[in-house]
């Protein structure tokens, strides 16, 4: 019998290509989500997961439920028996988190705990949980690695990643049996193959290329560019993007080094190669033909000061090197609610920016 696996938050971007991993990878999905950031499709599911289901000729159980629900947690662990977690449910925007900091405190810190106690009563002692390289804050050296100093963070939200790190690693320590791999990353971008999911974020998009995207098919005026008076060579902020596919093999890998009863991992995904946000902008105009207007505004405040490339350096044991270059984007994020685009792009091809 295939093993099961909860996943929170499983109809966002992220957790959604993961789902699509794990079945391929032979293991059973189970899917909560509390639609903070995810469409509601047919029958009460998540648009991304009835997009699945006819890309795999498959069904997924799903469930709404919210992490602040502990009754509901503990209903959803009565009814299965999980062999681990992937967690990526909670609340993720930078500047909201900066606006907002109690309610990110409450959503994602609260509801980690209601998901570690859930855990912990029914047996299932094994995580890998969706972080992010805003644990570094301001990087004290290039390139970073995993021994690099973590909780100097710039905002609420990445205090709150530290803070579950931080959580799940004091519980690896207290009790024997525990097994977890914390992810840390950077900014993933593109889509699956099939063109059918990817990032259409609700409301604003908190990440570039989907607002990128928006530009292009004319759904926002101009893309406005924070600060370009850094020090890269078009002034322009630098990040290691990488494609969502690898990501989600890494989380498949992570799952395959929890069954090694590994205790406490913590692994860089990324690629080593820095892109600017102009360069990620003439991507996408080259991949859909269309103009990508700008607006040069003020830096975003809390946000870490960018050297020439702040890139990840990936661990010899990281459980997933990525196989896709970072030059190779998918204009992807554009499908279906972009129709413009989608029709005058092949969304399953990859786009080159030139490597620097």
């Amino acid at each position: 019998m295939a093993q099961k696996v909860l996943v929170t938050g499983g109809g966002g971007y992220i957790g959604s290509h993961c789902v699509v991993e794990l079945i391929q990878a032979g293991y059973t999905p189970v899917v909560i989500d509390n639609f903070s950031n995810a469409i509601r499709g047919e029958g009460g599911s998540p648009e991304s997961l009835c997009r699945i289901e006819r890309i795999l000729h498959t069904r997924i159980e799903f469930r709404e439920l919210d992490l602040l629900d502990r009754a509901g947690l503990d209903a959803i662990f009565k009814e299965h028996q999980f062999s681990a977690v992937m967690h990526f449910a909670g609340l993720k925007a930078v500047g909201e988190s900066v606006q907002k900091p109690l309610k990110y405190y409450r959503v994602n810190l609260t509801g980690t705990i209601n998901l570690l106690e859930a855990m912990h009563a029914h047996g299932v002692l094994n995580i890998v949980f969706s972080s992010s390289a805003t644990v570094y804050g301001d990087p004290q050296r290039l390139p970073i690695d995993e021994d690099h100093p973590a909780g100097g963070c710039t905002n609420p939200y990445g205090k709150t990643k530290y803070f579950i790190e931080e959580m799940i690693q004091d519980q690896c320590r207290a009790e024997k049996g525990w097994n977890a791999v914390l992810l840390r990353y950077f900014n993933p971008i593109g889509a699956h193959q099939s063109g059918q999911i990817g990032e259409d974020p609700q409301g604003i998009p908190n990440n570039l290329l989907p607002f990128v995207a928006q530009v292009a098919i004319g759904r926002r005026e101009h893309l406005s560019v924070f600060g370009k008076d850094y020090g890269t060579p078009d002034g322009t902020g630098v990040r290691d993007y990488i494609h969502v596919v690898d990501l989600a093999k890494g989380h498949i890998a992570a799952v395959k080094k929890l069954e090694e009863k590994c205790g406490c991992k913590v692994y860089n995904l990324g690629t080593g190669t820095g892109y600017s946000v102009l360069e990620m902008v003439k991507a996408m105009e080259k991949a859909s033909g269309k103009e990508v207007s700008l607006c040069v505004s003020l830096r975003v405040p809390c946000s870490a000061p960018l050297p020439s490339s702040l890139c990840f350096c990936v661990s010899p044991d990281v459980p997933c090197p990525c196989p896709l270059p970072l030059y190779l984007i998918s204009p992807a994020p554009c499908i279906n609610t972009f129709p413009p685009l989608h029709h005058s792009v092949s969304i399953c091809d990859l786009t080159c920016i030139d490597p620097p």
